[in-house]
C-alpha cells in the first residue's frame, strides 16, 4: 500500500478538492491551469447532480461543480477511460451551469462564464493528441474568439512526462502529482510549499478514518479494475495488429519466418502457426 492516496480514484479527488477544508487546493490548481485566463480568490461548492426539470430530461453528475466570487461556474471532470462522444457529453454537461442562470420575471439573457475542466487519463485522437493541455473556445471562419464566455479546458495527463527534476512551475508540479502521487513515499523536496505541504498531509492514507479508509479501499479497487480491464483490451489490441501485419508480410512472401519474427517481436512458432492457419 502507498503512503498517499491516489488521485484518479474517486475518492481520493473529492478528498483532495472536494471538500471545502480543501477548497485552497482546487482554487491554486484551477488557477494555475486557467493562467491568465482568469484569477480565482475564492469558490463555493455547489451540488454536483443537476436534476431535470421533468421526467424526459437527462441530469448530468459532476464530480465537482462550482462558482467563484464572480458567479462564474466551473465544472472539473475526473475522466480515467476513453469514452465515445465525450466531447458531445462535455458539450453537454456545460449546458446545464449556463440554463440554471436564467433569471425569473425581466431578464436581458446577461450570462457568466463557464468553464469546463477535463482531467483526463487518456488522450483525443485528433490534431491535440499531443498537447498537455488543450484549450477550446468557439471561433468564427477567421479564427476569432466568437463568445468568450464558454471555455474547456482538458489536461491530457498520458502526454505529461516529466521527472522531478524537470519541473519548471506549479503548473508542472499540479501534473506531477496527478500522475504520481499514489506511488511517492515522501513529499519532494522541491514541493516545500504551504499549498503541498497540505496537498500531501491531506492525502496520507494513514490519517483516514475508518471508513474514509475502507471507503477508498473500495475505490481503489473500483480503479484498478478498470485499469486491468483497459490494460487487457489494449494488450488485445497489440496483439491483434502484430497477427494482421504478419498476414500481410506472408502474402508478400518477400520475407522469412525469421524475419518476419525478429520485425513483429515474437517466436517463430508464432508466426509458422498464423500460416499454417491462413493456409499460406
Amino acid at each position: 500500500m502507498s503512503k498517499y492516496i491516489n488521485p484518479f480514484t474517486d475518492f481520493g479527488f473529492k478528498k483532495l478538492f472536494g471538500e471545502e477544508a480543501n477548497k485552497d487546493l482546487l482554487i491554486d490548481f484551477l488557477n494555475e491551469v486557467l493562467g491568465d485566463e482568469n484569477h480565482i480568490e475564492d469558490l463555493s461548492f455547489k451540488p454536483t447532480e443537476n436534476l431535470p426539470k421533468n421526467e424526459f430530461d437527462r441530469k448530468a453528475i459532476f464530480d465537482l461543480y462550482c462558482h467563484n466570487q464572480k458567479g462564474e461556474r466551473f465544472i472539473i471532470e475526473l475522466q480515467k477511460a476513453k469514452q465515445n462522444y465525450f466531447k458531445d457529453r462535455s458539450v453537454y454537461y456545460s449546458t446545464f451551469p449556463i440554463q440554471e442562470q436564467a433569471n425569473k420575471g425581466d431578464w436581458n439573457y446577461q450570462l457568466q462564464a463557464v468553464y469546463t475542466i477535463g482531467i483526463l487519463d487518456f488522450k483525443f485522437e485528433d490534431n491535440d493528441k499531443e498537447k498537455v493541455l488543450v484549450k477550446v473556445k468557439l471561433k468564427d471562419q477567421e479564427n476569432a474568439v466568437f463568445y468568450d464566455k464558454l471555455t474547456f479546458l482538458y489536461l491530457q495527463l498520458v502526454n505529461f512526462s516529466k521527472t522531478e527534476t524537470q519541473l519548471e512551475n506549479n503548473f508542472d508540479k499540479w501534473l506531477y502529482v496527478f500522475k504520481n502521487l499514489g506511488t511517492l513515499e515522501a513529499m519532494p523536496a522541491r514541493f516545500k510549499s504551504k499549498i503541498f505541504s497540505k496537498l500531501f498531509a491531506t492525502a496520507e492514507i494513514a490519517k483516514l478514518n475508518n471508513q474514509e479508509y475502507s471507503d477508498y479501499i473500495d475505490s481503489l479497487k473500483n480503479y484498478n479494475d478498470l485499469r486491468n480491464v483497459l490494460d487487457t483490451a489494449r494488450d488485445e489490441g497489440k496483439i491483434e495488429g502484430k497477427i494482421e501485419g504478419i498476414i500481410k508480410a506472408l502474402k508478400r512472401g518477400k520475407l522469412t519466418v525469421e524475419e518476419i519474427a525478429e520485425d513483429f517481436e515474437v517466436t517463430e512458432d508464432f508466426v509458422l502457426e498464423i500460416k499454417q492457419r491462413k493456409g499460406f
